[in-house]
């Protein structure tokens, strides 16, 4: 018997002093495709890449998180970028073709209240965000018809 509880004693204060590996993330997930499977998490800090002839994989990457992407990205061929992420000063939003043209943003909140909206006016936009509170905030771009794609910001 007193062995019992000298294992259990020990078992409950040395789990006490075990810890693990830690990070404060955006999100995660699995990821499955043809080629196998691989779990992800956005909102580390980069420690390694690894690259080969079909692709590589940047592991830890801190990326913009997509909320939702619509056809029109595709169709239009738009492809946007939203870095830093997070930010602490000045967001860029990229538009890596010249179809920018038609493109405005909108910055919300987490209550969902519009902080700042302007046409995109070039393919290398800068947004000021240094005067906003820190938090999680949604960039919207859009086009006249529909929403093109929505990043989820985080401000520093």
């Amino acid at each position: 018997m007193k062995k019992i509880i000298l294992l259990y004693s020990f078992l409950m204060l040395g789990g006490a002093f075990v810890s693990a590996q830690e990070a404060i993330t955006s999100t995660g997930g699995n990821a499955q495709g043809s080629g196998g499977t691989s779990s992800y998490t956005i909102g580390q800090v980069i420690y390694t890449t690894n690259t080969s002839t079909s692709g590589s994989v940047a592991q830890g990457v801190q990326q913009s998180y997509l909320i939702s992407v619509t056809g029109l990205e595709r169709i239009k061929g738009v492809d946007l970028i939203a870095y830093p992420n997070p930010a602490t000063d000045v967001l860029t939003l990229i538009v890596e073709n010249e179809n920018y043209a038609s493109l405005s943003y909108s910055l919300y909140n987490m209550n969902g209240v519009l902080v700042e909206s302007n046409k995109v006016i070039n393919n290398n936009t800068s947004i000021v965000v240094k005067e906003l509170t820190s938090g999680t905030y949604f960039l919207r771009v859009t086009d006249p018809q529909q929403e093109v794609k929505t990043f989820q910001i985080i401000k520093q």
